[in-house]
């Protein structure tokens, strides 16, 4: 049902990231408290089946999955931009990584929103779950929780040969 875009290794390449410091409690994410409002009740009727199992199936295709505008190449948006960036930043493997362009589906557009509860594009997902907007991302990517929960969850390219026997040698 959507399209799937992965990020060109050029994008990705191991980046210097900043030193993880100690993880603080953080409270980015949208409570997923079980009382929801009814109006939030009535905009969950509203994504079909449909759509809710072909964006969990694209949710699943992958360890960090991006809901964008537009592609990983191509950002149709600067938010969309910036989250690429801290991606690339952060050293995530291309091959864990997969975007989809909610520019080419309006079902996916705003079957996402309702999906997450998370008004904003672009949406990140780190196995399976949700992380937050860009907003969240450049904030996590500032006081390190993205390097920690990245590497805590296997997602990061490996270094090149060379640079590690380079950093063992010093």
């Amino acid at each position: 049902m959507f399209s799937r875009s992965i990020l060109s290794s050029q994008l990705l390449r191991q980046a210097v990231r900043p030193a993880a410091r100690a993880a603080t409690s953080s409270c980015f994410k949208p409570s997923s408290s079980p009382l929801r409002s009814f109006a939030q009740q009535q905009q969950l009727r509203l994504l079909s089946d449909d759509t809710r199992q072909a964006i969990d199936k694209a949710v699943a295709s992958a360890p960090v999955v991006l809901f964008m505008k537009g592609t990983p190449e191509m950002p149709q948006c600067g938010f969309s931009r910036a989250s690429i960036q801290i991606l690339g930043l952060q050293g995530v493997d291309p091959n864990k990584f997969a975007a989809f362009n909610v520019l080419e589906d309006a079902e996916l557009r705003s079957g996402i929103k309702e999906y997450s509860d998370w008004p904003t594009i672009p949406q990140l997902y780190i196995d399976k779950e949700f992380i937050g907007g860009c907003d969240i991302l450049v904030s996590m990517h500032q006081n390190g929780e993205l390097a920690k929960m990245l590497e805590e969850k296997k997602v990061l390219a490996a270094a090149e040969e060379g640079a590690e026997v380079e950093s063992e040698q010093k």
